[in-house]
């Protein structure tokens, strides 16, 4: 009997796992769904750079549909609801999908209305955010006509997509405001909710130390409780006030509406408990979970998407078969870390194991923890493999969603 799965979300999980599933399971076997609220499908890396005029919006956003291989069926719909006990999914159109299966992609979304004034006056004026296409356009404008004064980069918590990428806009921003020669009118001020630059000790620490070195001061333990775009200042919950000219925040981030809606998918920020070896979900077992929307003690990153799609679908498989699953997935995650001046870090880790100095994928292979220009092309390069490996369900050569232990130069240690 051909088998139903419905998958929620078509960006970089939903649009891969969909890929993965259609390959190794036979349109005899399985009716493959994906269901999303749009047909735009953005290639969410990118936005970082369209605020310095290194990328433009055109061409880093294109059709979902497109991406989605022969024999998957596209629903463009919101969801309302998902019904368990049913295994239904309601969808804003009317309509209503039974599932076998169901995968839960829809990521993260941005909250900005639950820090208070974040979106009153001064918004997309003085305060932005590059975490939305729209965001991050505007901002560019905004840059081009800065010409000096204190441009703070704010946190207001954690969990974010991409943890990594404030760190990035700060080092783009020392990049891009020496390039136009004005840097010594520019103070930077990096504010998180962090008690260091990020999350893992030892990537702390360096990351930490190149703020300092490009002269960008760090503001560590600031929870945002209000944000005053008119008077430009951040204030945290304990009463510390950071002054700003222009501000760009990551704002509040959640899991999708819909999850709200649907009793027992979720939790209180609307993402799915789910296990974090087998990517099953812990409300029920036919419903399994990729990237962003699910609550595993893993970075919000593409990278652990990626890693987690090879996981997600033999464990899909196994389910449909009656066979115990697969719980060897390790938290695997990458990160490319561009720091300006044609450079980038890029750091290796898991659920256990810190970023560590040393190469990668193996002895011979990229500078871990260590600026280079061939980090650099790396990241660049990765925009090519994401249309064409990563989302159509191709394993990288060379790249396993095991984090690789050769090559590193410490004895794994725990974090």
């Amino acid at each position: 009997m051909t088998k139903r799965i419905v998958i929620l979300g078509g960006g970089t999980g939903g649009t891969l796992s969909a890929n993965r599933l259609r390959r190794v399971l036979s349109t005899d076997e399985a009716e493959v769904t994906v269901v999303d609220q749009d047909n735009e499908h953005v290639y969410q890396p990118g936005l970082l750079f369209v605020p310095f005029g290194l990328a433009h919006l055109e061409d880093i956003v294109r059709l979902r549909q497109r991406q989605l291989h022969q024999g998957i069926t596209y629903v463009c719909s919101a969801v309302d609801h998902v019904d368990l006990d049913a295994a239904e999914v309601h969808l804003e159109n009317s309509s209503t999908l039974t599932y076998d299966v169901l995968v839960i992609a829809t990521g993260a979304i941005l909250v900005p209305e639950e820090t208070e004034g974040l979106t009153g006056p001064g918004w997309m004026e003085k305060v932005f955010t590059f975490y939305s296409p729209e965001g991050a356009a505007v901002l560019e404008a905004a840059l081009a006509t800065f010409d000096g004064g204190r441009i703070v980069v704010n946190v207001v918590d954690m969990p974010i997509k991409c943890p990594v990428a404030p760190l990035e806009f700060c080092f783009l921003a020392d990049w891009y405001f020496t390039e136009r020669g004005i840097r010594d009118r520019v103070q930077l001020t990096y504010v998180t909710p962090l008690d260091g630059a990020f999350t893992k000790p030892v990537a702390s620490k360096r990351l930490g130390g190149m703020l300092a070195e490009k002269g960008i001061e760090l503001v560590t333990e600031f929870n945002t409780g209000s944000v005053d775009g008119a008077a430009g200042t951040l204030t945290s919950y304990d009463g510390r006030v950071v002054a700003f000219d222009l501000a760009v925040v990551v704002p509040l981030h959640s899991g999708a509406a819909y999850v709200g809606r649907s009793p027992g998918l979720g939790d209180e920020l609307n993402f799915v408990p789910t296990d974090e070896h087998t990517l099953q979900s812990k409300v029920r077992p036919n419903v399994f979970v990729i990237g962003d929307a699910a609550n595993v003690p893993t970075s919000k990153a593409g990278s652990v998407t990626h890693f987690e799609g090879e996981a997600l679908v033999e464990n899909i498989g196994r389910y449909l078969a009656g066979e115990a699953l697969d719980a060897s997935f390790d938290g695997h995650t990458n990160c490319f870390i561009e720091s300006g001046f044609g450079k980038a870090l890029l750091i290796d880790f898991n659920y256990d194991t810190e970023p560590l100095p040393g190469r990668y994928p193996s002895g011979v292979g990229l500078p871990l923890l260590k600026e280079s220009h061939l980090n650099h092309l790396g990241k660049l390069m990765f925009q090519w493999l994401y249309w064409h490996s990563l989302l159509p369900g191709r394993d990288i050569p060379g790249v396993s969603s095991q984090m690789p232990i050769h090559g590193k130069k410490q004895e794994l240690s725990r974090s």
